[in-house]
């Protein structure tokens, strides 16, 4: 595994950790750290509401990342909880191939960082609907 999935894997550790807003909100039980193509790292917490509301912590990462001016994403990385193993859900896949058409199916996804598995987007998502 290289240098830059260590540094992606320690950012997203550094944000780690739930918490409680209020009676209604929760952050931090997972976290995630995208690498944009210009080699810069963002990351995101998950935001769980009660009334569905919330976000997961990849979008969040990505929005961070749209925030500061970047749009094209290179790599994805999430630590689910108690670190497992894992693939974006479905929302998180959409915003990507709709934020990339026509280059999402490059994006490298780190299924299991214990196992250093990676997979693309385009294994994971090898028929969306924006082809």
């Amino acid at each position: 595994m290289d240098k830059v999935w260590t540094e992606m894997y320690e950012a997203a550790k550094a944000v780690l950790g739930g918490r409680t807003i209020s009676d209604y909100v929760t952050a931090g039980e997972v976290s995630a750290a995208v690498l944009s193509k210009s080699g810069k790292i963002y990351t995101g917490v998950c935001i769980d509401t009660c009334s569905t509301l919330g976000i997961c912590a990849e979008r969040n990462a990505i929005f961070n990342m749209i925030t500061n001016g970047e749009y094209e994403i290179a790599r994805v990385l999430c630590i689910p909880p108690n670190e497992g193993k894992g693939a974006p859900c479905g929302a998180c896949r959409e915003l990507m191939t709709q934020l990339m058409p026509g280059k999402y199916k490059d994006i490298e996804i780190m299924i299991d960082y214990a196992e250093g598995r990676i997979m693309t987007l385009g294994e994971l998502t090898p028929e969306w609907w924006i082809d």
